[in-house]
């Protein structure tokens, strides 16, 4: 009977967290139906696209990306055919699959007990709408990067649990590698932070006397995986070039200075709200260590610190719930975006904070069994082990209590060597939800705080304790989260906001839909090419905002197809040299941008040195067209321009 009752709380638990996911996934589809970040779009689908025709990255074009997107998406334009939707599925589909990965995540972290099934579910809820899809909702390695990552860490938590399947094993190994080829800032700083980490399980393990045999086993597949990931690139791109592109040119154009990246931790607020939790903190604890006595001595003394108690789990949640109560206080989306984005850095430090406090408790621990009788030691110390909630099948809590948050925090910070906080966190909201996770069993000590006293059906209120902070803490997430991507401030550096609503009439636009008229003037550019430019004519199209390329099935002839500070190396001058190089024969230029700021640099400097060689043939409703003169029709300008000296 009680085996029928947990097989069906597993399915009701299943069926929630599959209902999570298929929010997430609307969301994206959601998302996708009202806005299109062009700029953005573009960048990944031009160059999946021309990787699907055969050109390689690094080699043929430049390119300071890694590779895997491109390649994912590459793979799908190659299966499926050029169709917008089939990539908006495809972001859905991994949205919904990182909710998924993050609940089992969330349900290993919490030791699986039946009130931590409860609060992976409430902590899962959040990702409905700040899912790794949610907030940019087109193809991004970004968000590419997080699911991989999540995968990663699930595979872990169950690789530590089972040490005898040497499988298991080498899939972790192989998984640990494919971050780095996906968003290689964030993936070299969290196959580097987890295989520290794993270097130091494996000393624990070695103390402690378990067997690391999976560790070994692990490690070569990882090694082996690495070598042969650069020596595949090596023969087809040339790992110099790899180098030169992802890791020096990337640096130097995207990397920010070290007083940018801690200026997260210096916003004035966040000292008061640590102190505040440290007060709600302290007053927990106090109340929760003098129940028992107070329970005998004075029962109205024990009711008082009951409502104490409440009263510092409301302080614990003040922070989280700010977000939600500045809705009602500003009107502005870019300052209530900031309060919700402005959890990070608290969450960051609150976490390490607790892996010390782990930290500490583990060492006392292991001192306590160092200082046993040798004869009564096992006995005692499976005691002490169970006062405290580190059991004998909890050998994983290095992992899931101090590593594991670890990792999360370095890859965080990599994550912020892009776009530091406000810019880099749209797709981390899983890796928040987690820290809080861990963060909550640390405190909540021992693990049997999130179980029921033992088995009976009546739930103590100082477990309940732990559910209303959770519960707090994700309704407000769910809250702001959806305000906030409904006034997709995030994307504020596009224009997503003025004009009707417009939907793409083209097969490979299909599910492109944006606000403005700048899918119909593109429509016009695409029909104006068709007729009046051979397909194989070279093309210069500046800035490159568009999926000109995706969607008239042309070839890119120019190395560069988006023209920014981060992926265009070249000079202007340089850009006219390739342009005769190429034969480059048409030149189009985007009058108006989606982008609020003009990416093009020395634009005018740019323009000047073509229509040197390019003449303007027509004007459309947003595009200018120019043809490159012939040779004639420059004899005939310079003629025109002697003629007055002659006379």
């Amino acid at each position: 009977m009680e085996e029928t009752r947990v097989r069906a709380r597993r399915w009701f638990d299943w069926l929630v967290a599959l209902s999570l996911a298929a929010l997430s996934a609307g969301v994206v589809i959601w998302q996708n139906s009202r806005l299109a970040v062009l700029w953005d779009i573009s960048y990944i689908l031009e160059n999946s696209y021309r990787i699907s025709l055969g050109q390689v990255p690094y080699r043929d074009f430049p390119f300071p990306y890694a590779p895997l997107t491109f390649l994912t998406q590459a793979a799908l334009i190659k299966l499926t055919g050029r169709v917008f939707f089939h990539h908006v599925i495809y972001c859905a589909v991994i949205g919904a699959l990182a909710t998924i990965v993050t609940w089992r995540i969330l349900l290993r972290v919490l030791n699986g007990a039946r009130l931590a099934r409860v609060l992976s579910l409430v902590l899962t809820a959040p990702l409905s709408v700040l899912g790794v899809y949610a907030i940019f909702p087109h193809p991004f390695y970004d968000s590419d990067g997080t699911f991989a990552i999540l995968v990663c860490l699930l595979l872990l938590l169950r690789w530590y649990r089972t040490p005898n399947a040497i499988s298991l094993s080498l899939i972790c190994g192989f998984v640990l590698v494919l971050p780095i080829f996906i968003k290689q800032n964030v993936g070299l700083v969290f196959t580097a932070s987890t295989a520290a980490s794993l270097v130091l399980l494996l000393t624990l393990d070695v103390w402690r006397g378990r067997r690391v045999r999976h560790y070994f086993w692990l490690f070569a597949a990882l090694v082996v995986c690495l070598a042969a990931a650069l020596l595949l690139l090596h023969r087809i791109a040339g790992l110099q070039n790899y180098i030169q592109w992802t890791v020096r040119f990337a640096a130097q154009r995207r990397t920010p200075a070290l007083g940018e990246m801690i200026g997260v931790y210096r916003d004035r607020s966040l000292k008061w709200w640590l102190l505040l939790i440290l007060l709600g903190a302290t007053t927990f604890k106090l109340t929760k260590a003098k129940d028992s006595l107070d329970e005998l001595r004075s029962p109205e003394s024990s009711s008082a610190r009951s409502l104490l108690r409440w009263f510092s789990i409301l302080l614990l949640a003040t922070p989280f719930t700010w977000p939600v109560i500045y809705l009602f206080l500003d009107s502005d989306s870019s300052e209530r975006a900031e309060r919700l984005v402005n959890l990070w850095p608290l969450v960051l430090l609150l976490s390490l904070a607790c892996i010390t406090c782990a930290l500490i408790r583990f060492l006392r621990t292991g001192l306590k069994r160092a200082q046993l009788p040798a004869v009564d030691s096992e006995k005692s110390f499976s005691s002490e082990l169970s006062s405290t909630g580190l059991n004998a099948s909890s050998d994983s809590e290095w992992l899931e209590q101090i590593f594991l948050p670890l990792i999360i925090i370095a890859t965080v910070h990599g994550a912020f060597m892009s776009q530091q906080l406000w810019g880099s966190t749209y797709a981390l909201w899983p890796f928040f939800l987690i820290l809080v996770a861990t963060s909550i069993r640390v405190f909540f000590t021992p693990a049997a705080a999130l179980r029921n006293d033992g088995g009976q059906s009546t739930i103590s209120s100082r477990y309940l304790h732990v559910v209303a902070l959770a519960s707090l803490i994700s309704l407000s997430l769910l809250i702001a989260g959806f305000f906030y991507i409904r006034s997709h401030e995030r994307l504020d550096y596009a224009d997503l906001d003025e004009g009707d609503l417009t939907r793409s009439n083209l097969r490979a636009l299909r599910g492109l839909t944006t606000r403005g008229s700048w899918l119909p003037d593109f429509e016009e550019l695409v029909a104006y090419a068709d007729k009046n430019i051979p397909r194989d004519d070279g093309l210069l199209y500046l800035p490159g905002e568009d999926l000109f390329y995706y969607t008239t099935g042309r070839v890119p002839q120019f190395p560069v197809l988006m023209f920014d500070h981060t992926v265009n190396p070249y000079s202007p001058q340089e850009i006219v040299d390739l342009a005769r190089a190429r034969n480059i024969q048409w030149l189009i230029v985007k009058d108006d941008l989606q982008l609020e700021e003009e990416p093009l640099e020395r634009k005018d400097e740019l323009i000047n040195l073509l229509e040197k060689d390019f003449e303007s043939v027509d004007s459309l409703n947003n595009y200018e067209i120019y043809k490159r003169k012939s040779l004639g029709s420059d004899n005939s300008e310079d003629d025109d321009s002697d003629e007055p000296e002659n006379k």
